[in-house]
């Protein structure tokens, strides 16, 4: 599976075309599902381009985007800076009038598994982000509904390619060892990287037979290093990657 990522905790002034707007996200998303993504993540932002969870801008995001590319699932982040105190994550998850199929949660956050919860008890599938270099894994697997998360976000936080690489092999091979396989439930493991460890980790979780997603939050720049146009432009340059890895296999 191939998730595309919207646009992130980016601004405008690092990336001028960001989707913002709930519109603006409508249309990325759809340029990027006819590119080839099935599934969206995105970052809900207020008037001054800010991320959010408060009820109103997630309801028109993930309204607009579900109206754009109907039946296809959308998620949303639950990052700490968009609210530092768990409880009020919490809140405002519980306060949602339109809930997404599923949201991110980041592990070595404070509150992750308060959020969790708040998330489970709405019928919100739960994405679960493991960053590279955290003790994420750890808290994670002492919740004890880890195994029922939608699947593991493993997340590689070095952008130097190689080490972006070593990590990418090692942390799903940490998740094997632990969630998935000690619960029996096989959970999936999405892995992708960020700015110049993108397109490496992409490789290795094509390689692996991973989900794997690729988006403006990631990476601004296509595998030859030029400047991507939008999120479509690199979910296609993904595909090619993938396909590529799909029949290396074969």
């Amino acid at each position: 599976m191939l998730q595309v990522c919207l646009n992130g905790a980016r601004t405008r002034a690092e990336c001028a075309h960001l989707p913002t707007s709930a519109e603006e996200l409508a249309a990325a998303a759809r340029a990027a599902v006819r590119a080839g993504a099935a599934d969206i993540h995105l970052h809900p932002k207020d008037a001054d381009g800010r991320d959010t969870l408060e009820p109103e801008h997630v309801a028109a995001a993930v309204t607009a985007v579900r109206a754009a590319v109907p039946g296809v699932p959308v998620g949303v982040t639950t990052g700490a800076w968009t609210a530092p105190d768990p409880g009020r994550r919490a809140a405002l998850v519980r306060a949602w009038t339109v809930l997404p199929d599923h949201a991110s949660v980041n592990w070595h956050e404070d509150g992750a598994d308060e959020v969790s919860d708040a998330l489970l008890a709405r019928g919100v599938g739960i994405e679960a982000g493991i960053f590279s270099g955290t003790d994420a894994v750890h808290r994670f697997l002492g919740w004890p509904r880890a195994h029922r998360v939608l699947r593991v976000l493993a997340e590689i936080t070095e952008t130097d390619p190689a080490a972006a690489v070593e990590s990418a092999a090692a942390l799903p091979a940490t998740l094997r060892a632990g969630t998935g396989l000690r619960a029996g439930t096989g959970l999936p493991v999405l892995l992708h990287g960020e700015d110049a460890g993108a397109w490496p980790v992409l490789a290795v979780a094509a390689a692996l037979g991973l989900d794997t997603r690729i988006g403006l939050e990631d990476v601004l720049h296509l595998p030859d290093g030029s400047p991507a146009g939008g999120n479509a432009e690199l979910v296609r340059a993904a595909r090619e990657l993938i396909e590529e890895a799909r029949r290396g296999r074969e």
